[in-house]
């Protein structure tokens, strides 16, 4: 997988913000930290979103873009006095656009103990097959 074009996940481009719903909501806003593997058949992200519970991640597929968000919720600590703070809640976000070799109906997500594993199957390839030519 040393050559970038053959790559089918490929992290998205820097942009410049467009549109000013993205700041609505006061915030940090975090990227979660991932791993990508591939195999023969598909490609495997792990992403490290500690404090995400499931109901609070949205995976996003539209226009061969996948986007992950989730919120995280502040540690209540109403009947403690903080002592050190360095754990931050805010919000994860981060996309990448998807290669035309991801079967995008199969994609399988599961989240545990903070760490989502988005499975990512492959189209199967279309089998070379030889073309016998028949005489008469």
């Amino acid at each position: 997988m040393a050559d970038t074009e053959s790559k089918e996940l490929k992290v998205r481009e820097k942009q410049e913000v467009t549109s000013p719903a993205e700041q609505t909501t006061p915030g940090l806003v975090f990227t979660p930290a991932v791993d990508i593997f591939e195999t023969e058949k598909e490609i495997t992200l792990l992403a490290d979103m500690p404090g995400v519970k499931s109901d609070d991640l949205i995976i996003d597929l539209r226009d061969n873009t996948l986007t992950l968000s989730a919120d995280i919720a502040p540690v209540d600590t109403t009947a403690e006095q903080d002592i050190l703070v360095e754990y931050e809640s805010g919000r994860y976000y981060r996309q990448f656009t998807l290669g035309e070799l991801i079967n995008q109906e199969n994609i399988d997500a599961k989240l545990n103990d903070g760490v989502l594993r988005l499975s990512l199957p492959k189209v199967e390839k279309a089998t070379p097959k030889k073309i016998t030519v028949k005489t008469g």
